[in-house]
Order: C-alpha cells, then structure tokens, then sequence
C-alpha cells in the first residue's frame, strides 16, 4: 500500500480548502486603501492632470502641492494651531480624567452612578448643542480666536470618554494594593504618581490616542471658536479657494499631512490600543 504526499499550499489557499478569511481581509484593505491611495496621487499631480485625466499612478510628478503648502505661512500657522490645542487638550483631558477616574473606581459615594452617567451624556451630545454657548462665553473672557478655547471646548466631550476608559482599567487593579500602599507607609500622591499610574500606562496610552484624534478630526467646535490668527488645519482646508477655483494639489498635499500625525501617534500607543480592547473598554 503506498502513500500519497498531498502538497500543503501555503498562503491564501492552505491544504485543500479556500481561505475565504484571508482574501476577503485583503480585498477590504484593497477597497479601504482606494481613498487614501487617491489622495496621495493627487497630491503629486499637476491640477490639470486631475481635472483632465483619471489616473491613480501618476503620469507626470509634481511636488508643487508641497512646497506650496510649507512656503505659506497661513498653512504651516494652521498646522501648528492643530497640534497645539490638540495636544493641550490631550495632556489636560487626561490630567483631569486620572483623578476623577480613580474617585469612580475606589469609592461609593452618594450619586456616583447618576454622575457618571451625566459624564456620558455629555460625550453623547452633538457639538453643535456646545458651539454657540462657547462663542459667546469665549468671547466674553476673551479667549476667541485662541487655541486655548479649542483645547479647553473639547475637554468636554474629551473628559467624559477619558473617565470611562480610565475607570475601566483601574477597576482592573486590585484595591487591596492601595491599602498595602497605605500601610507601608506611602503617601497618596507618591503611591498614585510611582506605583498606580505605571500599572495603567496602557489605559492612560489608549486614552491619550483617543482624546489626541477626537480634537484633531473635530471640525465644527474648532471653526465656530476660530479666527484667522488661531485657525486649525482642518478649517483652512474647508474655506480654501483661489479665483481658479479649488487647488487640488495643494489640498491633497494639506489631506496628506494632516494624516501623518495620526499615523504617528497610533504608532506609539498600538500595542497599549490592542491592550484596550482586550479588557473591553475600546
């Protein structure tokens, strides 16, 4: 009796049997890339090209969208507008989420679930709802036109969201450490600074890419609250126009550099987001 080697095909296809799983994740990635792909092409065509020709490699490369992007002070001012306030807003809506988060995670006090859930609520509501409150409010206190009003306007649907990831993850860590703390002598600041913020790190990392995303792509709030000194990247692409209409490469080039902050910052915290969705509060 003799026996017949099947070969194992490697791959897409294994053994004898269709992976549908593998082809039909590359075929989203395929489709998702589309977009994205189109961006960059444009970004490095001739605007008479993209008006002309339908083309996703380029025929005739152009960096001008580029160079005309960091040679005008109006688009690098608007760039670093975004990160700032995106950045402030970050670092404040996570300073203020640590404490409220571990207040919701150790104690029951009376009404602390009514709380929590009016945190929520307030990330639910549109922004809209906020726009014109803060316009008046800012401009009353003088902070129109600044990126402080942008950074401090999206800590109110920063904050709540900041909590409830937090409260997630130190919910995980066992109290009975804070007592062992307490016991051997630790002061609260220094237990909460040394010992209890490095064993959230991942938290606070999962917290800082989603405060960091939601005030970068937010347009509404960071238009409404902004002038011609403070603008942010997003609003000086939406009012963009030339007596030639739209310059496509220019805006194109904007898109793509608006995306790589993004990219940057998933970079650096995507193990601590997969550790996110592993315990269930992503």
């Amino acid at each position: 009796m003799t026996t017949t080697n099947i070969p194992v095909i490697q791959g897409p296809l294994r053994g004898s049997y269709f992976d549908w799983r593998s082809w039909l994740f590359w075929f989203i990635m395929a489709i998702w890339s589309i977009p994205l792909l189109w961006l960059v092409s444009m970004s490095l065509r001739f605007n008479e090209d993209i008006l002309t020709k339908f083309e996703i490699i380029p025929s005739r490369i152009s960096f001008r969208g580029y160079t005309d992007f960091f040679s005008d002070p109006l688009w690098v001012g608007s760039f670093i507008n975004s990160i700032s306030y995106t950045t402030i807003n970050m670092v404040l809506s996570v300073a203020v989420a640590l404490p409220a988060a571990y207040a919701f995670s150790r104690y029951t006090f009376s009404g602390d679930k009514h709380l929590f859930f009016w945190l929520l609520t307030n990330r639910m509501a549109p922004a809209a709802v906020f726009a014109l409150p803060f316009f008046q409010m800012y401009q009353a206190v003088g902070l129109f036109d600044t990126t402080y009003a942008v950074a401090l306007a999206h800590m109110l649907f920063n904050v709540p969201l900041a909590v409830w990831i937090l409260e997630g993850f130190m919910s995980g860590v066992p109290k009975q450490l804070d007592e062992i703390a307490e016991i051997d002598g630790y002061k609260f600041g220094r237990f909460f600074l040394t010992i209890f913020i490095p064993m959230i790190r991942a938290g606070i990392g999962v917290t800082m890419f989603f405060t960091f995303m939601f005030s970068w792509v937010e347009l509404l709030i960071a238009k409404t609250l902004t002038g011609p000194r403070a603008m942010p990247l997003a609003v000086q692409m939406s009012t963009t126009s030339t007596a030639a209409g739209l310059d496509w490469a220019l805006l194109s080039a904007a898109g793509v550099i608006a995306i790589v902050p993004g990219v940057i910052v998933i970079w650096f915290v995507r193990n601590y987001i997969a550790k996110g969705f592993a315990l269930g509060r992503v």
